[in-house]
This record gives structure tokens, C-alpha cells and sequence, in this order.
């Protein structure tokens, strides 16, 4: 027999011990656990294993379960390992909250696990309802219901499961390609269920589904419309997932002379920030030829948009964008294929295309677009060194500051919005040094950044984030895990106690409304939290930032505390949003 087909055969206590057993054959290194009396299992399987001298995940004690699947993606981002979520039966899903929407667009294999209720009656088993009431509240209709619409698949663990198996399963499924996550409930009439060895396959031997190659006829028009073209554009999201296509796509550039551009919800690092071809984002209007890899939104629609002469290509894993029920992005061509594939087929067939003419012509363009990202970039600097000394603080020094402070040790976890341009400034030019939001739930960054800091200790781990979503993240959840575990970040808060869509969006669609008359009721959080305090009760360093001659001393001893093994936090006070201080 091959090795795939002669399943896995262990010796066992209980169900609890295989399916955790499964989870370490498939890669998991990290199980992100916040308790629950059905959920016991994770940690007596998990203490065996550590006892018997055998492979194990680390149980990471989470204090919120929002905080928890943020720090699996963290962790899996960094590492490109899959992770495991356990939370308490419905309420512990619930409270993974908006979490369940990011993870549903990272494109990162998580496996969720929950709990649930044990339903067979009291005094029938170890594992029945025999105490507390709640356990009969527990119950609902459908808890996998909560999350179905935000995964790729979900099961509720049955009796005669093989459980080991229905693990391989989900984490098969997570790892493929497009990976995403998947939503296992676990009964404790299963995971308590006594056995005496097990026998099933491993997620491996399953098989791991790799990303589709691309179209070669697609591939060969793409190639010769960018080599033709007068005005070509790269736009990127998420193909910096795979860090080896980050090399691939600076390649294809410089090639071409092509600036690159990061599409509107770009997650992923992919290219460097500060290659002379990477123009951040750009107007399409003057576009004939514009590459889309990897992106769901490639541009805002509006003026500068590409126009109808110019010809799109989508190369994605999912070309159609499934996950989007109402999508109006057009593109004469929509290639699925994994970025790594495509990106390799695409560099041989433009290298094959060139010719001296085309060189020449292309050293032309690429010079004139690093001299135009030159002289944007010092004039940026000379506009935020102009406003240093401003009161209160001015964003855009923030920003500034912040940059100063990242180099090629670090890892950004971005969570604020476009006006504050702190990306323009940032100094990531590794793959997987920086993340942005992946969907629109604020407030992910405070637990990601502690998972990634898990997977990556040597490196200098930071938060750049607004108040109103550093608020979203369950940050004292987050750091608590970060000193307990010794795994500090730095944190750096926008803090205008303001919310932008219950302010400028306000203004922007009623111009003269009473709302704005009224001073936006609804648009601040003022007197703000002490954000400082709150990162010394759960054994941090905070400080409170209020004058710009303070904030690069304050940003360096935070670096210091972080290096120092301790989480920090700097609130950085800003003029509110549409009012006055």
C-alpha cells in the first residue's frame, strides 16, 4: 500500500485525544482557547501529549473570543500555518463576532472550533447535563447556522463520526486553495467518548488541493498587451499571501517599467513599499492596459477609474468574486489561477515578447515613473515635517513618526483609514511585514498582532490603528494574552475620539444638516478612554501623547518596552473629526 492509503493508527484515551492528534498531523502549531466545560478535552489531550514526549500545539489562553480568531489569522498570516479556534458552544461564536467577517476574507486556513451543549440527559454519561441550568439554554437550532455564511464549510460532530477523520476534513478543506476557514462543533458526548486506539486518515493523506495554473492562451494575451502597452498597470491584493510572489511581481515590473498599485482593500504585502515602481495608488483614468491580481475591489469607481478604452485582466483564484453576490468591475479577461503560477508563466512570456526596441522604450517609462514616486514621496515628508508643529498633533506627522520607526525587522498590522496615510510612509518591504484590514470589521489588529508575534518572536511587532477601532479589537484581551505570554507588540493610537462615519460622512451627504448644526451626536466618543491606564492594568506600558515634540520619544520607549518584553501602548491625542477641541 502508499503511504496515502494506510491511515494513521494511534493508541487513544478518548475522541478528544485523535481529533487533536489529527490537528498536529496537519501542521497546527497554536490552539487560541478560551474555556469552556465542554472544551476540557483540548486540555487534557494536549498535557498528554506534552507528557508522553510526543508533538503538540501550544494552548494559548485567550480571554475573549473575538481577540482569539484574530490572533489565529495573526499567527497563520505570519507562519503560514493553520490555526485552531476553541470557543464556548453558541455564546463563545457569538463573541468571535466580527472577527468570522475577517477571517471569511484573509484567505487563511483557521479551523473554528466551538463547543456544544451536551443534549442527553442527566446521569446518563460523564458528558450529560448534569450541572447548571444553562446547559439547557445552550442549546439552539442551528449554531452552525451563525457562521455558515462566512465559511467554506461546517459540521456538527455526530456519534458515529469518525472524529479524527472529520478534523482531517475540515483542515483538508481550510488548506486548499482558495484556503478560507471551517466551523467544527464538537458535543462532549463525542470528545469524552472512551476508546482504546483510533485509526484514520490524516488531512495529507486526504490530499491538500494546490492553486489552479493558469490559461496559457490567457496568459500569452496578457503578456502582449503589457509589453504593447503605453500606460500599464499592476494592481495587487492579496497575491502577497504567498510571500514567493512578491520577488515575482517586483520582476514583472521592472520588465515592463510598470508601476504597481495596491488595490482599495489590499491585505497583504505585495511589493516592496519602497521600490520606485510602487506608486500606492494612482489615477487609472490615462490606463490602456491594467493587470488585477488577486483583488476583489481593484479600484473605487469615479473619475479616476479606468476608462472604457483601457483593457483589464483578473487573474485571481477567484476570478468571478463568488463571495460578493452584487459585483459591476468589469475586465475583458478573468483568469482563475493561483498567483505564483500565473506570475511565473507571465514573466517567461513577456521575457520571450521583448525586444531591444521595447527595453529601451520601457527603461524610458520605468525611469520617469521612479522619478515621479521620488519627487511624491519628499514632497509628502516635507508636508508632514511642515506640520510638526502644530497643536493639537496633526495626523499626518503621526504618520510620518511612525514610519521613522519601521525598518526591515518589522511587521505592521494596519487598522487605520486612508486619510491618515500612515502606509506612505511605512518602510515594509518583506513579505509578510504588513497587513492591512482584510474586510470592513474594525478592530482585528490588536489580536493579530499578538498571533503574529507568537510566530514570529524576533521581530518587531506593531499596531497602527484609529481609537474607534482600537475600541472594536477587545485590546485588553489582547494584551493581557501578549504580557502573559511574553509576545509584546507596540501599539500606536489615532486617538480624535471621533468616528468618520458619523462625522465627514455626515457632512458629505447632508450638507448643512441639522445633524452637523447639533454637533454630530453620535460622531464622538469624548472625553475619550485612557487608553494608557488600560494597557498598565493588563500589564503593559502605556503612554498618553498630547504635544508633536513628544511623540518620537514616546514611539521609541515603546520599542524599548517592547523590546523589553512588555505590550505598549501610545495614545497619540489628534483634533477631532468636523469640530472643535
Amino acid at each position: 500500500m502508499t503511504e496515502a492509503r494506510t491511515w494513521r493508527e494511534i493508541q487513544t484515551d478518548d475522541i478528544g485525544d485523535s481529533m487533536v492528534d489529527a490537528m498536529v498531523q496537519a501542521g497546527v502549531e497554536a490552539v487560541f482557547f478560551t474555556s469552556g466545560q465542554e472544551l476540557v478535552f483540548y486540555q487534557e489531550a494536549i498535557a498528554k501529549l506534552r507528557a508522553k514526549g510526543r508533538p503538540a500545539p501550544r494552548l494559548i489562553t485567550m480571554t475573549h473570543e473575538h481577540a482569539s480568531l484574530n490572533a489565529a489569522l495573526g499567527y497563520t498570516a505570519i507562519t503560514g500555518k493553520p490555526s485552531v479556534t476553541a470557543a464556548h458552544v453558541d455564546a463563545g461564536t457569538l463573541h468571535h463576532g466580527g472577527a468570522i467577517h475577517t477571517a471569511w476574507h484573509t484567505g487563511l486556513p483557521i479551523l473554528i472550533t466551538a463547543g456544544f451543549p451536551p443534549t442527553s440527559y442527566a446521569g446518563s454519561s460523564n458528558a450529560a447535563r448534569n450541572s447548571g441550568g444553562h446547559m439547557w439554554l445552550q442549546q439552539s437550532y442551528d449554531q452552525n447556522g451563525i457562521v455558515r455564511q462566512y465559511v467554506k464549510w461546517d459540521h456538527q460532530m455526530q456519534m458515529q463520526d469518525n472524529a479524527a477523520l472529520m478534523v482531517s476534513r475540515a483542515l483538508q478543506l481550510a488548506c486548499s486553495e482558495p484556503c478560507g476557514p471551517v466551523y467544527l462543533t464538537i458535543p462532549p458526548e463525542v470528545s469524552l467518548r472512551t476508546q482504546g486506539g483510533d485509526r484514520y486518515p490524516t488531512a495529507l493523506q486526504l490530499g491538500i488541493a494546490r492553486a489552479p495554473a493558469p490559461d496559457e492562451e490567457g496568459i500569452g494575451e496578457i503578456a502582449r498587451r503589457l509589453v504593447r502597452a503605453a500606460h500599464p498597470f499592476v494592481i495587487a491584493g492579496a497575491s502577497g499571501r504567498d510571500p514567493a510572489t512578491v520577488a515575482m511581481l517586483v520582476e514583472l515590473c521592472e520588465l515592463l517599467g510598470m508601476p504597481a498599485m495596491r488595490s482599495p482593500h489590499g491585505a497583504y504585502l505585495c511589493f516592496p513599499m519602497d521600490h520606485p515602481l510602487y506608486v500606492g495608488s494612482a489615477d487609472l483614468s490615462a490606463a490602456d492596459v491594467v493587470l488585477v491580481i488577486e483583488s476583489d475591489v481593484p479600484w473605487i469607481p469615479g473619475a479616476q477609474e479606468p476608462g472604457d478604452a483601457a483593457w483589464v485582466a483578473d487573474v485571481s483564484l477567484d476570478a468571478v468574486k463568488s463571495k460578493i453576490p452584487t459585483f459591476e468591475f468589469t475586465a475583458d479577461l478573468r483568469l482563475t489561477a493561483g498567483s505564483r503560477a500565473a506570475l511565473h508563466s507571465l514573466l517567461a512570456q513577456v521575457k520571450a515578447l521583448l525586444t531591444p526596441a521595447d527595453r529601451q522604450r520601457i527603461a524610458e517609462r520605468g525611469h520617469r515613473v521612479g522619478a515621479s514616486t521620488k519627487a511624491r514621496r519628499l514632497a509628502l515628508e516635507e508636508q508632514a515635517k511642515a506640520r510638526a508643529g502644530g497643536a493639537p498633533i496633526d495626523p499626518l506627522w503621526l504618520s510620518y513618526q511612525i514610519g521613522c520607526i519601521t525598518n526591515e525587522n518589522s511587521i505592521v498590522f494596519d487598522d487605520t483609514l486612508p486619510h491618515n496615510r500612515v502606509r506612505e510612509f511605512l518602510h515594509c518591504n518583506r513579505p509578510r511585514s504588513y497587513f492591512s484590514t482584510p474586510a470592513s470589521s474594525g478592530g482585528w489588529a490588536p489580536g493579530a498582532a499578538f498571533g503574529a508575534k507568537l510566530g514570529a518572536p524576533e521581530r518587531d511587532v506593531i499596531v497602527v490603528t484609529g481609537d474607534g477601532f482600537y475600541m472594536f479589537g477587545t485590546a485588553t484581551a489582547a494584551l493581557w494574552s501578549a504580557a502573559h505570554y511574553r509576545a509584546p507588540y507596540l501599539t500606536v493610537v489615532y486617538q480624535n475620539r471621533s468616528y468618520s462615519t458619523g462625522t465627514t460622512r455626515v457632512a458629505a451627504l447632508y450638507p448643512g444638516s441639522l445633524a452637523a448644526k447639533q454637533g454630530y451626536e453620535g460622531g464622538y466618543f469624548d472625553p475619550p478612554m485612557d487608553f494608557a491606564k488600560e494597557a498598565e492594568a493588563a500589564g503593559g506600558y502605556g503612554e498618553n501623547v498630547t504635544r508633536p515634540e513628544d511623540v518620537e520619544g514616546a514611539l521609541q520607549r515603546g520599542l524599548t518596552e517592547v523590546r523589553g518584553g512588555r505590550p505598549a501602548v501610545i495614545a497619540v491625542r489628534l483634533a477631532r473629526l468636523m469640530g472643535e477641541d
